[in-house]
């Protein structure tokens, strides 16, 4: 592995040269920089839960669980926790190493704690590695998902800083830093990325890069392509238009670029891959992608299916990447 410390002062004129390399180029340096810091040929299989479907206050444009959408989705309770174990033991069965939970709300209650705590150590029992997303934090819920052992908390900027109010109004750019930098103090590693093929330019993308490559990186930066959900703000934007699927090319570079910026970090390939063709994701994987979702539903969008990823990664000689439970970064005093 790589000993350099990796750099956290790129500026976006550097980070728009690297999305206007000649496509091989960017692969090829995306590649090296992949092998330097992560074993070659391996991917880590990832399962996302939906442990609290529907009813969220947000208005984020792309979001089914908006109680803003009209998106004919039932709002379900927080789920039994015997419930998220029995699932999380079925992911690992089919192969999963990490498990990811989920919940459609503005922040968790302090009610909702306690559940969410034997969650995390129940599944963390298993071998598998942890993450959570439950949308905002104060630092005593931080520190509380710390103590019991939480792996990575999944808090994404969604877009760059300039895009971002064009979607979502009802919280800030802001609010999600603070959100991080409260998960970061704790101890737990930072999940964060977004959301591409929103009608955003290149000149976004590199934002919404260069805003993930300046702070701290995470851990783990998901690469979501936009799934346009009928009755969402977005959804109903994009539908039948152009903007309403990124080029894969685009979506391939952009993979490339988060690799060279952010070289030691996980990088997801998440919402949107069960209409991308194989070989666009094969090109992710070598342009450094090194975890995806299986299952057949992200949350409440469709997946490709374990069997469907099965072939893929069989097809190009890939191997799971074994469970390995993060150390926890250390807590600010």
């Amino acid at each position: 592995m790589s000993q350099m410390t990796p750099r956290t002062d790129w500026t976006r004129e550097e980070i728009a040269a690297l999305f206007d390399l000649p496509f091989n180029d960017l692969l090829f340096e995306a590649q090296a920089i992949h092998r330097e810091n992560f074993p070659r040929n391996e991917v880590q299989l990832s399962t996302l839960l939906s442990i609290k479907t529907g009813g969220c206050p947000e208005d984020c444009g792309y979001c089914s669980q908006s109680t803003e959408a009209e998106s004919g989705l039932k709002a379900t309770k927080l789920m039994d926790v015997q419930a998220v174990l029995q699932a999380a033991a079925q992911a690992k069965d089919h192969g999963s190493g990490r498990f990811c939970m989920g919940a459609a709300w503005r922040n968790p209650k302090d009610r909702d704690m306690p559940r969410l705590i034997e969650m995390v150590k129940g599944v963390r029992q298993m071998g598998m590695e942890t993450c959570m997303t439950l949308g905002m934090l104060s630092e005593g819920q931080a520190r509380q998902l710390a103590d019991a052992g939480l792996d990575y908390y999944n808090h994404n900027i969604d877009t760059s800083p300039e895009n971002y109010a064009n979607v979502i109004t009802t919280r800030t750019f802001e609010d999600r830093i603070e959100t991080l930098e409260n998960v970061r103090n704790a101890g737990i590693n930072v999940c964060c990325g977004g959301i591409v093929g929103l009608g955003e330019t290149r000149g976004d993308r590199i934002g919404f890069l260069h805003a993930l490559a300046t702070m701290p990186h995470p851990e783990s930066v998901p690469i979501n392509a936009l799934v346009p959900v009928k009755g969402t703000v977005l959804g109903d934007m994009l539908a039948d238009t152009p903007l309403a699927r990124i080029d894969e090319i685009e979506f391939v570079r952009t993979v490339a670029v988060a690799r060279i910026v952010m070289p030691r970090s996980m990088v997801r390939l998440s919402a949107g891959r069960e209409s991308m063709s194989e070989a666009c994701q094969a090109l992710c994987f070598m342009a450094g992608a090194n975890s995806i979702f299986t299952g057949d539903k992200l949350l409440t969008a469709a997946n490709a299916g374990d069997d469907k990823d099965s072939a893929l990664l069989g097809k190009l000689g890939l191997t799971p990447m074994m469970a390995q439970p993060h150390g926890h970064l250390e807590a600010a005093e």
